[in-house]
This record gives C-alpha cells, structure tokens and sequence, in this order.
C-alpha cells in the first residue's frame, strides 16, 4: 500500500508476553531490517524492553500512560514528526480497543493482530472481564497462551471459538515452542444436506459464520426460526429475518438479520417469529451497503418464540 503506515497490534492482559515476544521481534534481523520503527507501548508491565539488544538504534519508544491520552491529535503528531516504515503497538489490556482504532490515522491500517494470554488465567479473565476478552479476542488473527505445559486446551479451544471462528490458536510451552492447535471444529450443522436446518441454539453461530464465510452459503438453502423485522425501504415483498444476538454481555446484545426476499406481498409485523425456508445468494443489496447473503425464501411459517429468546455462543 503506497503512502500506508502497517501497524503490528499486539494485545493481551498483564504478564501475557506481550512485551517478550515484541522484544524478541526487534532482536531479529528479518524483522528489524533497519527500517524506522515506532515503538507504542501502552501498559507497563513487570518486564521492561532492552533497547541496546535490538537490532540496530531505529526504534523509537513513545509511552502512552492513559487511554484518555491515545487520541488523533497524538498519534497524527508522532507521523509528522518521524517518518516511520512500521507501527508496532503494546496495547493495554484493560482499554477498549475502539480508543485506538479511532484514534488511528487514515494512513496506518492494522497488518496484523495477535493476541497474548496466560493460559493458567485466560479462562478466570473471561468469566470476570468477558467483555474485555471478547474486545481482544473478536478481530485477533492469531490468539498464544503461554504456560499451557498442563492447560486444559480444550476449554481455550472453546473459549476462542466462542467468539471467532477464524483466530489461529497456538499453545507455548515451557521450552518456549509452539504447539498449533489441532482440535476440530466442526460447524454444528450439516452444510451438504438438501436444507441446512440451523436449531434455535445454533443461530449465533450460523450468523457469524456466514458473515465471515458468505461464499460458502452462497446457492444453499437453509431453515431457521426468527424474528421479523419491517423496514419501509424494501417494500412489501421484502423484510428482514434474525435473531437478538448476545456476544459477550447484556450490553452489547444486538439484533442481527438478513434480508428476505419473497414472490408475493408478506403482512406479517415487526416482532413476528417465523420458521422461514429459504435459498441464500451472496448479492449487492441496497441495505448492506455492498454485498452480503440475501433471502429468497421458498416457505414461512408463524411459530413461537424460542425458549431463549437472546441468541448466545454457549
């Protein structure tokens, strides 16, 4: 990307290696090439960088102590003043990631995102700061847990899986390797059948795998149980069916649909449930905004609500 600033996000809570993997990046010759590097480090930890073991004096350290400090105003500030070839940042375990990606100029663009943690408090992390968790862990393309000789790895599997389906998982033990995670993961229902009926427990995952996988629904029928919603716009043929989907807390719940196309007018009201039957192409579609899975259905039927109503990963 010409005039483009790539940035290296790395996130993760207190004594996750953060900091040692960072250090360890700067000490090697195939990443620290000579080019100029901006070094934001947003939590200080226990562990301090060594700057006379990196390879060459272009790093520059800038320390961000408070997340009210990470603005536009800063970091357009650091752009002017330097000329960088690459961002690397340590972000704060305990700040929202939206701080920075709104504070992120228009010419730096995530390269990559990884996520550290301590695999012997992962899971006590995500049952007391799920919400926390859930920001680090939904946009990560690569998630490590450290100390993880005697984790139980099928219970982290679970827990990244709950919140992304495309996170690549490692395990580092005390030998400092790396052991990929290995456990299948597959879809909890069957995509080669005639009609993919998706169960009232299973929407959330269906709907997050299709927005993130839409070529592979794009010509299959599925069936699904959900809530109508109307909207003006698409007329009387056309409404949008889903579910309220809860990711990580009450807060955060959401409604989360698509559109649904029929041959005839449909009059059925917002706040309806429907069992609808219906053939999915990945389109453009005005209410997207670009493309994304459109309806056709081929059957609606009324039907009760589901006995819980919130769609959830677990």
């Amino acid at each position: 990307m010409a005039n483009q600033l790539p940035v290296y996000l790395f996130t993760g809570f207190l004594e996750a290696g953060k900091t040692k993997m960072i250090q360890e990046t700067l000490e090697d010759q195939g990443f620290n090439d000579g080019c100029k590097i901006l070094l934001l480090v947003c939590e200080e930890g226990i562990e301090e960088y060594d700057p006379s073991r990196f390879f060459g004096q272009n790093v520059r350290q800038v320390i961000v102590e408070n997340e009210k400090d990470l603005t536009p105003a800063l970091l357009e500030r650091l752009t002017r003043e330097h000329r960088y070839d690459r961002v690397m940042i340590e972000y704060n375990g305990m700040w929202q990631l939206d701080t920075l990606y709104a504070a992120l100029p228009r010419s730096w663009y995530i390269f990559q995102q990884l996520l550290f943690a301590d695999a012997t408090t992962a899971l006590a992390y995500n049952a007391n700061m799920r919400q926390l968790m859930v920001d680090k862990l939904q946009n990560a393309e690569l998630v490590i847990f450290n100390r993880a000789d005697n984790a139980d790895r099928e219970a982290l599997h679970k827990l990244v899986r709950g919140i992304s389906r495309r996170a690549r998982i490692a395990f580092e033990t005390s030998l400092e390797e790396l052991e990929y995670d290995t456990i299948e993961d597959p879809l909890p229902f069957d995509m080669e059948a005639d009609v993919i009926a998706i169960a009232d427990e299973d929407y959330a995952i269906f709907y997050r795998d299709l927005a993130e996988e839409m070529e592979n629904y794009d010509g299959k029928t599925v069936k699904f149980k959900g809530m109508i919603a109307r909207d003006r716009a698409l007329g009387k043929k056309a409404l949008v069916i889903g579910r309220h989907v809860m990711t990580c807390c009450e807060d955060d719940i959401a409604y989360q649909g698509v559109v649904c196309n029929f041959k005839q007018d449909v009059s059925l009201a917002t706040g309806t449930w429907a069992m609808v039957t219906a053939k999915i192409r990945i389109e453009p579609h005005k209410l997207y905004g670009g493309v994304g899975p459109v309806l056709y259905a081929t059957d609606l039927a009324l039907t009760s609500e589901p006995k819980q109503p919130v769609a959830t990963f677990y």
